[in-house]
């Protein structure tokens, strides 16, 4: 084992019936009901042309400007996973570009999440392939490593663990620990359907406004 220069292959991912539920509520959804602490940071930016992902993470850790390994994790996901990048957060120059998604795209991947920047923005808005990243630049990278393949990783502000079942959206991204997923979708699917309910009725014109005077009157606001 080389800490730095390491690729494990083998990992348990989410149940895929999981994912497809998952994909049928929002991510904000899914995110609330972890009692939000489970949202990457805000700043991820939708560039792909697919703007709703679900689908088990497969990690990558790539150094500041480099995307050796991003391109061995994009040779060894399998169709469906969500390829998540640990680029430190770096947005001087971009690690993924139309090329690498165009063969992401190719090999079934159903997204890229990468905490850093990507180039190309034009012709990655044409995949078939979710991309999202902190940002753009057209400075490209090395091709030298280090970096590892299928580790957990820190990615928005959240570790996140090979396996782990990804959703994203326009809002951004959210991660949900596999162990959790099975009730995490089913909380997320009675949130989405009460805030359905809650949209009707304000369509209706009888909005339940209660709640906002009863958090003022345990908070003991007064009025003049």
């Amino acid at each position: 084992m080389t800490v730095g220069f390491r690729i494990r292959t083998t990992l348990t991912r989410v149940d895929a019936a999981l994912a497809k539920r998952a994909a049928a509520v929002p991510a904000a959804n899914l995110g609330d009901v972890m009692n939000r602490m489970q949202a990457m940071r805000g700043g991820f930016i939708a560039y792909g042309g697919r703007k709703a992902v679900t689908g088990p993470a497969y990690t990558v850790r790539a150094r500041a400007g480099d995307n050796l390994m991003l391109h061995e994790a994009l040779d060894l996901a399998q169709p469906g996973d969500v390829v998540v990048c640990d680029a430190g957060g770096d947005l001087g120059t971009a690690i993924l570009g139309d090329i690498m998604g165009r063969h992401a795209e190719s090999r079934g991947i159903a997204a890229i999440i990468v905490d850093g920047s990507i180039r190309d923005v034009a012709g990655l808005a044409q995949l078939k392939l979710g991309i999202w990243a902190r940002g753009s630049t057209p400075a490209g990278p090395y091709k030298d490593g280090p970096g590892e393949v299928g580790y957990p990783v820190s990615c928005g502000g959240l570790v996140v663990i090979p396996g782990d079942l990804i959703a994203a959206d326009e809002d951004g991204v959210v991660v949900v620990p596999r162990e959790d997923a099975g009730a995490v979708v089913a909380a997320a699917e009675a949130h989405a359907a009460k805030e359905a309910a809650t949209i009707r009725s304000i369509e209706e014109g009888h909005p339940d406004r209660a709640w906002v005077r009863r958090i003022l009157a345990d908070r003991g606001v007064t009025r003049e």
